[in-house]
C-alpha cells in the first residue's frame, strides 16, 4: 500500500491528485488552456496539505509520460523527477492512453477501450485495449476519416473516450458498435489504481534517462513576422 503524488500534464488539463493505496483522497485540476507552469506546485502543495501528509511521508511520485502536449509533458516530468530526485523517492511513469484506459473500464462491458487525445485538426493520439487493461494495440497518431475504424467497428464493440473523442463522434457514430463516454478523460485520478500497481511491482523509472513519451517528433515552426 503506498501513498503517491499523481501528476497529469500532457493535455490542457493541469491535474493533481494524492492517492493511498490506489485511492484518490485529494484533487486539484483546471482545463484553462496550458497553465501548468504556472498551476503544477501550487496544486501539488494543496492536496498535501489537504490530506495533512508533508513530502516527506510519500512512498513515490507518478506521472503521466505522454503522448500529448509537449509542453505540458516536459513540465510535468520535470516537476516529478525533481520531486523524486530530491526526496529520494521512486518514480512512476504510466502512458496517458493507459490511465485514460483504467478510467474507462467499468463501462468497458466487453468492449475494446479506445481513449483519444486531441492532436491537430482531425488526428488523435489513440490506443486500443481490452477490457482487463491489456493492450491491444500501441499508441499511434492517426487522422480519423470515415474508414479509419470501420474494419474494427464491423467486428467488435468499441468504446472511445478522451479529449479527441467528440471531435470523431460524427465519424464514429455511423457504426453500431461505437460506444461513447466521458470518463475517459485525462486526469489525474485516473493514475491511481495504475501507479498503486506498478508501486507495487517494483515497476520504477530510471531517473537520469527518462524521457516524455511524444510519439511524434516536435516540429518548430517559424516565428512570425511582427
Amino acid at each position: 500500500m503506498a501513498r503517491l503524488l499523481l501528476i497529469e500534464t500532457s493535455t490542457t488539463v493541469c491535474s493533481v491528485a494524492l492517492s493511498d493505496s490506489g485511492n484518490v483522497v485529494a484533487l486539484r485540476e483546471v482545463n484553462n488552456g496550458y497553465a501548468h507552469a504556472e498551476n503544477l506546485t501550487l496544486f501539488c502543495d494543496a492536496v498535501l496539505k489537504e490530506a495533512g501528509i508533508p513530502f516527506q511521508q510519500l512512498d513515490g511520485i507518478a506521472v503521466s509520460q505522454g503522448p500529448g502536449s509537449y509542453t505540458g509533458l516536459r513540465i510535468g516530468l520535470s516537476a516529478a523527477k525533481g520531486f523524486a530526485f530530491a526526496l529520494n523517492m521512486p518514480l512512476i511513469t504510466i502512458s496517458t492512453l493507459e490511465a485514460m484506459a483504467w478510467g474507462m473500464r467499468d463501462e468497458a462491458a466487453g468492449a475494446l477501450l479506445c481513449p483519444m487525445i486531441d492532436a491537430r485538426r482531425m488526428e488523435v493520439y489513440c490506443a486500443q485495449f481490452n477490457p482487463d487493461l491489456s493492450e491491444v494495440h500501441a499508441p499511434e497518431a492517426i487522422v480519423v476519416e470515415q474508414d479509419t475504424f470501420a474494419a474494427l467497428l464491423k467486428s467488435q464493440p468499441v468504446l472511445f473516450s478522451g479529449d479527441g473523442m467528440p471531435k470523431c463522434r460524427t465519424i464514429l457514430e455511423q457504426f453500431p458498435n461505437a460506444r461513447f463516454t466521458e470518463k475517459g478523460m485525462p486526469t489525474a485520478a485516473h493514475l491511481a489504481q495504475p501507479a498503486e500497481k506498478y508501486f507495487q511491482e517494483s515497476r520504477f523509472a530510471d531517473l537520469a534517462y527518462c524521457e516524455p513519451f511524444y510519439l511524434k517528433e516536435f516540429n518548430a515552426g517559424k516565428p512570425k513576422q511582427v
